[in-house]
Parts: C-alpha cells; structure tokens; sequence
C-alpha cells in the first residue's frame, strides 16, 4: 500500500445542527474536527489505506483535540506541526437538504512552514493538495507550492481539489484562478464541483472544461454533481457515473470522502500510474468512490461520517 499526504488545514467545525442554514440564528454548536485535507487523511485511513497529514495547529485544546482525533483514525500525524497562533476555527449551519452556511475565523492552518525533509517520503506515493485556505496568504501558501515542486522531482502522484469557497476569497476570483492554474497543470488527477470547473476553466460547459484542464496538462479529472453522479473525463473518455441515491443531512465532507476514497484506491496499485493507463479500472474506482461519497452526507460532521471499508466494497 502506497502512502497518501494530504497537505492543508486542520480545523474545529462547530456545527449549528438542524437550525437551517442562516448563522445569524444558530445557538448551539457541536465541536467536529474538520478541514478538507485532513478529511481526505481520514478517509484513506478509515478504508484500510496509510496517509499522513501535514499542517498545523495551535498549541491550544483545540489543536490537541484535532490532533488526537486524526491518531484515533490511524493518520500519521509525525508530519504535523503546532505553532502559537490559536486554532484555525469554521462556524457552519446547515439546512434540511445539508446544504451549508460558513462563517470561518482563521489562525494556525497558516502558520505551516516548509521541511524540506518530508519530501523524500513522496516518492513513489501520492501527494493530495486540498486546502481551501492554501492561497490565502501566510508560510503554508509557500509551503503549498514548495511541496508542489518536490512531489514532481520526487516522482509521486498528484492530486489536487481547488475547495473554492467564495465566502473566503470574495471578488478575487481571478486571483484565486491564477493561483490554482499551475496546480492543475502539474497534477496527474484533479477533483472539481461543477461550479469550480467552470470557475477555473472560463468556459460555459463541463466538455469544454475539461477540454481547457486536459491542455493545461492533467490527465484524470472528476467533477462531482451531487445526486447527479460524477464526471469523468480522461484523454480517451468523458462520462457520467451514475451516484448512489441516499437522504442526505448533511453534505460537509462528501467531496473529501470521494476523493479519499478514490486515492485510497489508487494507492492500492503496485504502481499508481496504472491507472492513467486503464480507463475500466478507473471507471470503477470512481463508482466506489461516489458510494462513499453518497454515504457520508447520511450522517452529521465530516470525519465522524466518514464510511468504513467494508460499508464501501
């Protein structure tokens, strides 16, 4: 089994449950660790697979928690690191479809800084670059890329998820596609929402998206449509995989748990370039990885909602 990093945010949701999703009127939180890449982590490690998480968090309870939580589902946390800024924290209120209202307070996630060390762990493994807050500022935005450059000289995987979220970056939409553009260009596969393919891309439909992200240089593209399945889109093939109807409560997570399954998969492979090669492989992949994708949002929180292996396959 091939090992997967994810690199980005460690986080406190604090979750206002069946409150709608206007934050203005929530008054009860419960405490979930969150943040995409360590999401992505745990789904790797809660199917069977070895990841790592690289990021960091404060010296505070809140950090211990998030901490403790990533060890409890198998994660290798040695790569993490702890600074003095408090814990990066996100408010989130959910409607009764699990559709999600964010409000976030940022802190340590940002202090990351670059060790030139773990890079020699990259080679022959994946690399997953899936933090919202990635280029926004701070060391981790340097780090971001710097690991960037030594998972290509270091021959490993890449994958990459943009995480949009427009409630951080505001008008500075064109900043944010211009910081993402290299990451695509340099990942052998990348995992999008409709809206961010479009988004990036500048086109008006998902063909001619990942058309424009095919040219840039990225090999797989998945585009996640929610009940609608999942796009794929290969050199050699461009379909629709069919998703796994479920009554969702609550969507936080379900694109990380896609993603991670999918990874999980792929890191299974003796080599995980096979699968550049083999678009039935892949195809079936990503039918599994819709299944735990579907799975997660029957549940509240992202990590705790993660499914299990043998939920999956």
């Amino acid at each position: 089994m091939n090992k997967v990093y994810c690199i980005g945010e460690l986080l406190i949701d604090f979750v206002a449950e069946r409150q709608g999703n206007d934050l203005s009127k929530a008054d009860n939180f419960t405490k979930k660790a969150g943040g995409a890449p360590a999401n992505v982590a745990c789904a790797v490690s809660k199917l069977g697979g070895d990841s790592a998480f690289i990021g960091c968090v404060g010296e505070d309870p809140f950090g211990t928690f998030l901490l403790q939580v990533l060890k409890d589902h198998g994660v290798d946390i040695s790569t993490a690191q702890r600074c003095s800024t408090f814990t990066t924290l996100a408010f989130v209120s959910l409607a009764e479809d699990g559709e999600r209202d964010f409000v976030f307070s940022r802190g340590a996630d940002k202090k990351l800084t670059y060790n030139p060390a773990i890079a020699e762990g990259f080679a022959g493994n994946l690399v997953h670059f899936g933090a919202a807050t990635s280029f926004l500022g701070g060391s981790l935005e340097a780090a971001y890329s710097s690991y960037l450059k030594d998972a290509e000289e270091h021959g490993a995987f890449i994958s990459f998820d943009p995480n949009f979220r427009q409630d951080l970056w505001g008008e500075k939409e064109a900043e944010f596609i211009q910081k993402c553009t290299p990451f695509i260009a340099r990942s052998h596969l990348c995992k999008f929402s409709m809206d961010e393919a479009l988004l990036l891309s500048g086109k008006d439909g998902l063909s001619e998206a990942c058309e424009y992200f095919h040219q840039l240089g990225t090999q797989i593209i998945t585009v996640t449509l929610g009940a609608e399945g999942t796009l794929l889109s290969t050199p050699i093939m461009n379909l629709n995989v069919p998703s796994v109807k479920v009554s969702p409560v609550d969507t936080t997570g379900a694109g990380d748990a896609f993603i991670g399954c999918l990874l999980y998969q792929i890191a299974s492979l003796r080599d995980p370039y096979a699968v550049l090669e083999d678009g039935n492989a892949l195809l079936r992949m990503v039918e599994m990885a819709n299944k735990a994708g579907a799975i997660t949002t029957t549940q509240y929180g992202a990590i705790s909602a993660l499914p299990e292996k043998g939920e999956v396959f």
